[in-house]
């Protein structure tokens, strides 16, 4: 996820107002009311269920209740989340369209379709939407993240971190505090960027488990980043009682694990994920893991699953690009699908696997080119620094590798992993 969604954990919210994004903004805005997450609907795993089996029967029968076609959406994009199934987000982005079709001007709905466009890592259609939304209500603190989102997907990032800082501003919420975690994350600046998540985790309601463990996992990872496995541990574990098997919660539990030298323990959590909520970027750590176990057969089983996952089930290029580099697999095609995901996705992670890969093939100069992109923001992604070491002493038509591909493959770092599920 991928799996996936982007930083509106705990941001996710069903609301009732009939204000409609082509209208002008009333002199004192409609209030907008969380459902999910609060007293009212919590988001625990049978919670969850129930709200979609509920909401599914409510819109069936009336597909003009927009509230319940919003909730519905809403519950489907954390299961998503939970499940790692795309179809979920399809059907979110079907429920909204058909009740757009019978009112354009429902604000509510129109600003969880941009939530859905970015489940989907449809960046483009997520901020014309949104930009739409905030040209009718720019005091709506959610619409900002989304706004902003989409931006850091795009590599956009000083407008993202326009749009994150707009957010907190108008209302500091776990949904701000987690945005401007990962802005300062991104920066380079790890303490700022845990600060910022513990108060995000903090802020989450009891009554919004699936946040809670999603907000948990980020604290866990960023640990798990400065290399402090013990606290990385105990935040997983919160996760874990916080919404039990959470994907996240499980999957940070497997990188401690293999960062303590227990590969066996961390290869029986991640097939266990693989069971429940099966993504491309967990099929390709089991095989990294089967690799490290001296199980070559098995691993490229693994990488071939997650190609066939990449190219049909969840196509990202970006990502599947940054696979391909990494492991040393087709370069030639890892180059042409990063080159692709560039025209709409110029982050610095799709500019580090074309480095990688162009550095690969003796591109040194454009290797260079790419890997200063790929610094731009500050990041102490310590694959990306390990990268950019090794091509800052490359000469052109030269490839001289610190460590073998297969060794590359295992330096996948959290943070990685953190964007491969948004």
């Amino acid at each position: 996820m991928t799996r996936t969604l982007t930083l509106l954990a705990g941001g996710i919210a069903v609301i009732v107002t009939s204000a409609a994004c082509s209208r002008s903004a009333p002199t004192r805005s409609t209030i907008v009311t969380p459902l999910l997450g609060t007293g009212q609907v919590s988001t625990s795993r049978h919670d969850l269920a129930r709200t979609i089996a509920t909401t599914r029967e409510k819109v069936a029968k009336a597909p003009d209740d927009v509230p319940a076609a919003v909730m519905l959406a809403d519950a489907l994009l954390r299961e998503t989340r939970v499940l790692g199934n795309a179809g979920l987000a399809k059907e979110a982005e079907r429920v909204l369209l058909d009740v757009l079709k019978r009112d354009t001007e429902r604000y509510d709905a129109r600003r969880m379709l941009a939530a859905t466009y970015l489940s989907q890592h449809r960046f483009a259609d997520a901020l014309r939407e949104a930009e739409r939304c905030r040209n009718t209500r720019a005091d709506d603190p959610w619409i900002w993240g989304v706004i902003g989102d989409a931006h850091i997907e795009r590599g956009e990032y000083d407008a993202a971190f326009v749009a994150f800082d707009r957010m907190a501003a108008l209302k500091p919420t776990a949904a701000a505090y987690a945005r401007v975690s990962y802005a300062r994350e991104l920066q380079g600046d790890l303490p700022g960027a845990l600060q910022t998540m513990r108060m995000a985790a903090e802020a989450t309601s009891a009554h919004d488990p699936e946040s809670l463990a999603w907000h948990h996992a980020q604290v866990g990872q960023l640990h798990l980043q400065m290399g402090q496995l013990a606290d990385a541990r105990r935040e997983f574990l919160a996760a874990a009682h916080a919404f039990p098997d959470h994907p996240f919660a499980q999957a940070g539990l497997a990188r401690v694990a293999e960062a303590s030298g227990d590969v066996r323990t961390a290869l029986d959590i991640v097939m266990a994920i693989l069971e429940t909520s099966p993504t491309p970027s967990d099929l390709a750590y089991s095989g990294d893991l089967m690799a490290k176990l001296g199980q070559a057969e098995a691993a490229e089983r693994q990488y071939r699953l997650a190609e066939a996952a990449w190219r049909t089930d969840a196509p990202e290029p970006s990502r599947f690009a940054r696979f391909l580099a990494e492991h040393g697999r087709r370069l030639d095609e890892a180059i042409v699908l990063g080159e692709q995901a560039r025209i709409d996705r110029n982050d610095i992670f799709t500019a580090d696997a074309l480095a990688w890969a162009y550095f690969q093939t003796g591109q040194i100069d454009k290797a260079k080119s790419m890997m200063a992109l790929a610094l731009r923001t500050g990041t102490l992604d310590r694959a990306i620094r390990a990268h950019a070491e090794a091509i800052s002493h490359a000469r052109q038509g030269s490839v001289r590798l610190p460590w073998p591909p297969e060794r590359e493959a295992q330096r996948r770092q959290p943070d990685q992993e953190r964007q491969a599920r948004r």
